[in-house]
């Protein structure tokens, strides 16, 4: 996978992540899935510094054992587990998602964060074998889903998201992205192997509080949509500057569409 993200970056986008999950899907994963288990084998790709361990380990009631899986040791170096879990083991794993499998010794858990929506339809298909498999639990949270919504909107906002939807089915690493429509494709390969499988909204909400995350959310917007459409480079960033500072004075407020995604085997 050659799509790097940098540690800032992540630190920044943390909280607005954490404040955007699905609850309802924690809580069925924790009461359907967690119910009765001694202890959890825990497998999160593309975990950067360990946000979603960061996340999901206190919500979760049994004893957990963690394996972050990452290309970037420079992010895997920078984990740092959650102060208020309980009992847990935590286990990093450099490694390229492109050669990446669910240890022979079981997983009863796969999750990612933020990850989805980078991989190839093949890329999907192996992991839903890899998971039926080994017959584990599936949550897949944050997945770009293709919807900015400005609530004060600017002539150029349609073109932008068009552009940057575009861009996000771009090669990362792993084949043609799915892109926005990534977790629908999930939620289809899933069911037709045998899972229960309910997706929620998991959208960011931004205002005037939340520039230091919008400001490099806009920049990589304007990058993205001037590499679909380079002859508009001059407009698009134009465009970045008067929403950027419609955000400032609090003109407007922007939603960033995320989906979240849960699958467990029938049985459960």
């Amino acid at each position: 996978m050659n799509e790097r993200f940098p540690g800032d970056w992540l630190r920044l986008r943390e909280p607005a992540d954490h404040a955007a999950r699905s609850h309802s899907l924690v809580e069925r994963l924790r009461l359907k899935w967690c119910r009765g288990r001694g202890s959890l084998k825990i497998t999160d790709l593309g975990s950067g510094t360990g946000s979603n361990l960061r996340y999901l380990a206190p919500r979760l009631p049994v004893p957990q054992q963690w394996t972050l899986v990452d290309h970037d040791p420079e992010l895997l170096g920078r984990v740092t587990r959650p102060a208020d879990a309980g009992p847990l083991s935590l286990h990093t794993e450099r490694m390229d998602l492109r050669d990446w499998a669910l240890p022979a010794t079981g997983t009863d858990l796969v999750t990612a964060s933020a990850l989805l929506d980078l991989v190839s339809a093949d890329w999907l298909d192996r992991l839903v074998r890899e998971c039926a498999g080994q017959g584990a639990a599936v949550l897949l949270v944050l997945s770009y889903d293709g919807d900015v919504t400005w609530t004060a909107p600017d002539p150029g906002d349609a073109f932008v998201r068009t552009a940057v939807n575009a861009h996000q089915e771009r090669e990362k690493g792993l084949g043609a992205a799915l892109g926005p429509q990534a977790t629908p494709e999930a939620a289809t390969r899933f069911r037709n192997a045998g899972y229960r499988v309910w997706t929620e909204a998991s959208p960011w909400h931004l205002d005037a509080g939340s520039l230091p995350l919008a400001d490099p959310l806009i920049a990589g917007w304007v990058n993205a949509a001037a590499e679909i459409f380079p002859e508009h480079a001059g407009t698009l960033r134009d465009w970045g500057a008067r929403r950027l500072e419609a955000l400032r004075s609090g003109r407007t407020g922007l939603r960033v569409g995320h989906r979240d995604l849960l699958a467990l085997p029938d049985a459960r």
